[in-house]
């Protein structure tokens, strides 16, 4: 971990992988909040998954999720019994944690990239950048970058490389330059109590 500007940055080689209960894939985690809070007290949650196999997601009530496919096919997730095909890369598709959902892959293993907020504590919006923008950290709030795909370039004078899948965090107001060579996933998190 290091230190850029504002930012914090979260290298993906520093992050451990867990097992899923069912063995259906693993999970890495880029950032959570409250950190170190797991899977029952978190306010958001943001996270990498490679899924290996068919099978049910598990649930997270009173949880809204975004899923956005990053590599592989796709998969059709079938939510509250509607099938919705996550088959285009970099498609942000919202959905709630309290619904029955299942997983059926298209064409083999994926990666997918995962961003949950506690509903009633706090709202999250996410965006793709793919060419050069700039990035505002707002009062009362936070913002997480996840590089995708490629690397990205992020700041000025002191600016630091996100590699694939680093991310770079920062809660401090102020606004910043993002240079992508790919994608990078920009989230960012409003308090809503």
């Amino acid at each position: 971990m290091t230190t850029s500007e504002r930012f914090q940055v979260l290298r993906a080689s520093e992050r451990p992988a867990t097992a899923w209960l069912n063995g259906g894939g693993v999970t890495r985690e880029a950032a959570g909040f409250p950190a170190g809070s797991g899977l029952d007290r978190f306010d958001w949650r943001v996270s990498l998954a490679d899924v290996a196999s068919a099978g049910p997601f598990s649930p997270f009530p009173g949880i809204d999720r975004v899923i956005t496919l990053v590599d592989g096919a796709g998969m059709a997730l079938t939510v509250d019994g509607v099938e919705r095909q996550i088959d285009t890369p970099y498609r942000p598709f919202p959905f709630s944690g309290d619904a029955t959902t299942d997983c059926r892959l298209l064409a083999g293993p994926v990666v997918d990239f995962n961003v949950m907020t506690r509903r009633g504590r706090v709202e999250a919006t996410v965006d793709l950048a793919t060419a050069p923008v700039t990035v505002e950290v707002p009062a009362e709030g936070t913002v997480l970058l996840v590089c995708l795909a490629g690397s990205a370039v992020l700041g000025g004078t002191d600016a630091v490389e996100l590699a694939r899948y680093d991310a770079a965090l920062s809660a401090v107001p102020g606004t910043h330059r993002l240079r992508p060579d790919g994608v990078t996933a920009v989230i960012t998190f409003r308090t809503t109590r």
